[in-house]
């Protein structure tokens, strides 16, 4: 079997020794686990001939793989034998036709699903050709809103980096859920009942999205937003009748890097009228990893806020954070080498506090780890596998791995860069920005990203620190608590860890609904649509 040439995403952290292996920790911040979601949006398109390739990428920097796999193989997220290097094949083989004919999007039917028809539901799978790479494919989902297709395009990137977003797909914010069974079961809570919502396997090499030229690797965040604009640009070739709507990023994790990024990129993009004008009108970034500086600085602090170490505990590790501040400084925006020391040096703090609270999921400390993934996503993978569903999706032969030591090894030089630093010029513009927590997530946990939130200097800053605290209810009931000024919003959301839409599928929803419509206190029955999706 052929296996996927391009990385995927790691989702969840590894136990604690494991955290501190050369190739740290897979999904976030410190030494951390990386989470997973959403699925990768990919089409088929012929590269422009008058556009040569890229350069090969500088400042490539490599580590030992066998510690990554071990990593990912403690997570319980990569087959026994699987092997995600970069180069090698060429376009995924079996299943029938030619291989270009396979890279074109199709309507799916996935097996298992009950209540509903394929041309009800509108959903679609499939590559486009990334024009300004040697090789680079991705490959995406697209479920059309159940509502309207006149509602806005919603766009979800996992973390890792390297996790395939097939995690949120099927686990969190998708148009249906696994049963242990494996058979499909619809929603009721799924993104795609007020949006028409992309899920896209990237960086190249995550999920079932792969390149032919290992030069298509991507080592940060400029590479990576290139390629999700080329994505979007063929995408709406693809869908002219979509170009028209509001257009969202969202995500979570280590997101927290690739949404702002790719925020940015857009909005340049629209500045300087380059290809098709996207119509971009807000971020949301949930439990991620955006500004390294502050966000380990709170770790201690809320590991004793919430009774994970005691006071002494706290004075000791607290001594390991100038060195890294230090480091993150000389890492800056554009570190490389630096940056991946910074990553090295700054593991110390969490992996502290992880050889103190033994076995707690630190995705939600509630929690305890089952085994050393702390969450069992094998009935995914297991899906995956079936020939029935690979054929649907017209993925031939490549070897899905939920989250790609590769590819989290390619960016972590990426990892202690500060994301931050781009949003102000968005938000002047009036791109609005929504940062969401679930409160008992340590390792991307709300103090952090609450702190970085309230530090960002901006024309409206010193009004939304002093902006009032507000109660966010679900049903009546007190789902979280959040403070918005102008396109700034920050939700803190109870009873909920590092995913949210898993743990509170109905708030998540009902978070989305609100804060596109552009007041996250409006009770959902005010809102437009609501009857009609519900």
């Amino acid at each position: 079997m052929r296996r996927n040439r391009v990385r995927p995403f790691l989702r969840r952290l590894p136990s604690l020794p494991i955290l501190f292996l050369s190739p740290p920790p897979p999904l976030l911040p410190p030494p951390p686990p990386p989470p997973p979601n959403l699925l990768v949006l990919v089409v088929a398109i012929t590269a422009d001939p008058r556009r040569s390739p890229p350069p090969p990428p500088d400042g490539a920097i490599s580590f030992p793989s066998v510690h990554a796999k071990e990593l990912i193989r403690a997570l319980n997220l990569v087959p026994k034998d699987a092997v995600a290097g970069g180069g090698g094949g060429a376009a995924p083989r079996g299943g029938g036709g030619a291989a270009e004919e396979r890279l074109a999007e199709r309507r799916i039917r996935l097996p298992g699903i009950a209540g509903a028809s394929v041309p009800e539901l509108g959903h679609h799978a499939g590559y486009y050709r990334l024009p300004h790479t040697y090789g680079a494919r991705m490959f995406y989902f697209f479920f059309e809103s159940r509502n309207s297709k006149e509602d806005p395009v919603v766009i979800w990137l996992t973390g890792g980096p390297g996790c395939s977003s097939e995690l949120a797909v099927f686990y969190e914010n998708g148009p249906f859920s696994i049963a242990n069974n494996l058979s499909l079961v619809l929603n009721n809570y799924g993104w795609d009942k007020i949006s028409n919502l992309i899920y896209v396997d990237q960086p190249t090499g995550t999920g079932f999205s792969y390149s032919s030229d290992a030069r298509d690797t991507r080592h940060d965040e400029q590479g990576v937003s290139n390629d999700l604009y080329d994505f979007l640009q063929e995408f709406f070739t693809k869908h002219p009748e979509f170009v028209k709507n509001d257009f969202y990023i969202t995500g979570e994790s280590y997101a927290g890097h690739y949404i702002p990024a790719l925020a940015s990129r857009i909005h340049q993009g629209n500045k300087a009228n380059e290809g098709i004008h996207i119509n971009l009108k807000g971020f949301a970034i949930g439990n991620g990893l955006t500004d390294p500086e502050i966000q380990y600085k709170a770790y201690t602090d809320y590991a004793l806020e919430m009774n994970l170490i005691q006071q002494s505990d706290y004075k000791r590790i607290n001594k390991l954070y100038p060195a890294c501040e230090l480091a993150i400084k000389l890492c800056g925006t554009s570190g490389t080498t630096s940056c991946l020391e910074s990553y090295m040096v700054c593991s110390s703090i969490f992996n502290s506090i992880m050889n103190l609270v033994g076995d707690t999921n630190y995705y939600d400390i509630r929690k305890q780890c089952e085994g050393s993934l702390c969450y069992d996503f094998s009935n995914m993978e297991s899906f995956l596998k079936q020939k029935s569903v690979r054929e649907a999706l017209g993925v031939g032969d490549i070897e899905f791995v939920s989250c790609s030591p590769t590819v989290h090894q390619d960016m972590l030089q990426d990892w202690m860069r500060n994301l931050e630093v781009g949003i102000p010029a968005l938000l002047e513009d009036g791109i609005k920005l929504l940062v969401y927590a679930g409160e008992y997530d340590l390792i991307c946990n709300w103090l952090g990203n609450s702190r970085w939130v309230h530090s960002m200097e901006w024309s409206g800053q010193k009004d939304f620190v002093s902006a009032p605290e507000s109660t966010f209810r679900v049903d009546g009931l007190k789902a979280g608590l959040f403070k918005n000024h102008g396109p700034l919003s920050f939700l803190k959301v109870f009873d909920a860890g590092h995913m949210v839409p898993m743990d509170q599928p109905k708030a998540s929803l009902e978070m989305l609904r609100r804060w596109m419509h552009g007041n996250l206190a409006e009770p959902c029955s005010q809102l437009p649509g609501f009857d009609a999706v519900m």
